[in-house]
């Protein structure tokens, strides 16, 4: 018996070292793959990280972009707002203009006798001409947009102020 025990004692062991040897090798073919698996993986990320960089590239670009849209519109609000301070200070200019002018003619109206006004009554004579000489329209540029009437007879100034003189 003691040859049995010995042939079982080999068998075992030399089943022992085929299991050993058989899982190493499966071992090794299962890290082979594991590391084939890896490297497509990389290949893959490789592949999509030239798409990444391109998007990362037009989305600076689209930024770098808005920012000078932006840069722009900014200027122009610039130039719109001087503008408009502009346009509020020639406004200015011009109102006082019109109302030293306007004074002007009232003083000459005050001046001349045959201007009828509230202190002086009507001229009969003056009366008499106003209604044969024709109005005329002045077709220099005013404040308002519709022409003033200017009498070809300073005797109806007043009139063109405060309405007809009865």
């Amino acid at each position: 018996m003691d040859t049995v025990w010995i042939i079982i004692v080999v068998a075992v062991v030399l089943l022992i070292v085929a299991a050993v040897v058989l899982s190493r090798r499966s071992g090794s073919r299962r890290a082979d793959a594991e590391r084939a698996r890896a490297q497509e993986i990389r290949e893959k990320a490789a592949a999509d990280q030239v798409e990444v960089e391109r998007r990362e590239a037009e989305a600076a670009r689209l930024d770098a972009q808005a920012r000078l849209a932006q840069a722009e519109a900014d200027a122009r609000a610039a130039d719109a707002a001087a503008l408009q301070t502009e346009a509020q200070a020639r406004t200015a200019e011009a109102s006082g203009a019109r109302s030293e002018l306007d004074e002007r003619l009232s003083t000459a109206d005050r001046i001349d006798p045959d201007v009828v006004t509230e202190e002086r009554p009507a001229n009969p004579v003056a009366v008499e001409e106003r209604t044969t000489n024709p109005v005329v329209v002045d077709e220099r540029p005013t404040s308002s947009p519709v022409a003033e009437e200017r009498p070809t007879n300073p005797v109806v100034a007043e009139e063109r102020r405060t309405g007809p003189v009865t």
